[in-house]
């Protein structure tokens, strides 16, 4: 049996990682996604257990303490994590598992699971990933700020990923994630084919 890729996809708000990481699960069928935990307020069009796990301060702090994440990170603010439990069963039921976390987070599961596949979204230039943030109209005006200069230092630790995709045109974007899905499904880190 194949061992399950986990696919790590990071970039700075409004890169669109979160959209490319939906086409990928849309549109190829292997993956399962990995709901994470956060402790900020869920958006308008967002479900608890669907897009996150909504935390309490308190809860969020308890799960910690007793090992319960692959891991953590503070960002804009606010705690995310990777709840470690779901992960590791369907990495050894060999199923291929998807994550959308940030550059800090990212690291951590760099550190623990060397294996994963890191995929960092670049946006095709800081303007266009300010017009991108001001377009959602889900932030005020100091947090766009914020995440703006919080996406130079992300973009300073592109080397520490695998993999670098350019989110000029989604189409193209998403066909270069694909590409890396599919050599990945055939590297024999977790690939062995028998042959009689």
């Amino acid at each position: 049996m194949r061992k399950g890729i986990l696919m790590v996809i990071s970039g700075p708000a409004g890169a669109g990682k979160g959209t490319l990481a939906d086409m990928l699960l849309r549109r190829d069928g292997g993956f399962a996604f990995s709901v994470s935990a956060t402790t900020r307020a869920p958006r308008p069009s967002e479900v608890d257990g669907v897009h996150y796990h909504f935390l309490t301060e308190g809860a969020f702090a308890r799960m910690e303490a007793e090992g319960d994440f692959l891991e953590t990170a503070t960002v804009h603010g606010h705690r995310y994590g990777t709840p470690l439990k779901p992960v590791m069963q369907m990495l050894n039921e060999g199923r291929d598992l998807l994550l959308d976390i940030d550059s800090q987070g990212a690291r951590s599961v760099m550190n623990r699971l060397a294996e994963c596949v890191t995929v960092f979204i670049l946006p095709p230039s800081m303007a266009e990933l300010e017009r991108r943030l001001r377009e959602r109209n889900t932030e005020s005006e100091s947090e766009i700020r914020r995440r703006l200069q919080n996406a130079y230092g992300e973009i300073a630790r592109l080397g520490c990923y695998r993999y670098a995709v350019i989110n000029d045109n989604l189409e193209t974007a998403y066909k270069h994630l694909e590409s890396i899905v599919a050599a990945e499904r055939l590297n024999t880190v977790r690939y062995r084919p028998v042959i009689t």
